[in-house]
């Protein structure tokens, strides 16, 4: 077995590739990625020895080529931060979008038996009350949202089209080691830990569903197995809590006064609330390991112990 992961250095796909080191050991994995500021080697430092990395872009035809023949494709690579889709759009079309083409069309001539598409639940849009299921019409807010749904129509097409045996997962916001300091859970530690204040956009009542790496990680892989070609899978844990709620754990956690709470101006088309339901991928056999309470203090410990790794982010 041949796995080729493409964004395979950045947060979600460097976890997922120590699972499939863990699980899959004589499978040969192949790592794909651009290197930009949320891909590094670092992220794979311990596993470099046990892969097969290639230094390349998924919008470059002829890096893709490079990886030679696989059975399965894992497509992790992205841009992903919504805050830099709203001031380079174009950006994220080109990777998103011409980039999962690409690869499409790789895994065409590759007959590739399996091909994942890793989305989020950010292309549902906002939900007010309920959870959105994996047929409900997607409603993107921003140009990130906007990249990641229109390349999973992309890749549905491919398999109505050509048959291409293509799969889906949406994951809920993700958390845990290896997280580039863009996001709101390692933003908070890393400030709390400065003693530098602590922003949230409006009110910081924004509800997003929280998911530990780790499970989005079995997540994939269970999508992955036991799928079906065709078929799209919401992955979360039920953790949905406001972005105020976060910033006061941390802080709690920390030992530190909520006095370090500032909030700032609001994000253009900032959703409101993120909820997903669960109930297909479980049919397959999935379940979250860890509670939110036990996921959030391994997150602050590890980036407690590894300074050598934000520090120069910083």
């Amino acid at each position: 077995m041949r796995f080729l992961v493409t964004g395979g250095a950045g947060f979600i796909g460097s976890n997922f590739v120590r699972l499939l080191v863990r699980k899959y050991p004589d499978a040969e994995i192949v790592v794909l990625d651009k290197l930009t500021y949320a891909g590094r080697m670092e992220n794979l430092s311990d596993v470099q020895n046990t892969i097969i990395f290639i230094h390349g872009d998924i919008c470059k035809i002829e890096d893709i080529a490079k990886a030679g023949p696989c059975d399965v494709l894992f497509n992790f690579a992205a841009e992903t931060h919504v805050d830099r889709s709203i001031s380079e759009p174009d950006l994220f079309v080109r990777t998103d979008v011409l980039g999962t083409c690409n690869l499409l069309n790789y895994a065409i001539k590759q007959d590739i038996s399996r091909y994942i598409q890793i989305s989020t639940d950010e292309v549902y849009g906002s939900i007010r009350s309920g959870s959105f299921h994996e047929t409900d019409l997607l409603d993107p807010s921003s140009p990130y949202s906007a990249s990641k749904a229109a390349a999973e129509h992309l890749v549905h097409s491919y398999y109505k089209t050509y048959g291409l045996p293509v799969i889906t997962t949406r994951s809920s916001n993700n958390f845990g080691p290896y997280q580039y300091p863009e996001k709101l859970i390692p933003v908070l530690i890393l400030k709390a830990l400065s003693r530098q204040p602590l922003p949230l956009y409006g009110t910081g009542l924004n509800v997003r569903d929280w998911l530990h790496v780790d499970d989005n990680c079995t997540g994939i892989d269970k999508a992955y197995a036991k799928g079906s070609p065709g078929q799209i899978y919401n992955i979360g844990a039920g953790n949905e809590k406001t972005n105020l709620e976060i910033a006061r754990i941390i802080l709690h956690s920390l030992n530190m006064n909520e006095d370090l709470i500032t909030f700032v101006a609001d994000r253009a088309g900032h959703d409101f609330r993120y909820s997903i339901a669960t109930e297909k991928i479980r049919e397959l056999g999935w379940q979250p390991s860890h509670s939110f309470d036990e996921s959030i203090k391994m997150t602050i410990d590890w980036y407690l112990k590894n300074e050598w790794w934000w520090k120069p982010l910083l």
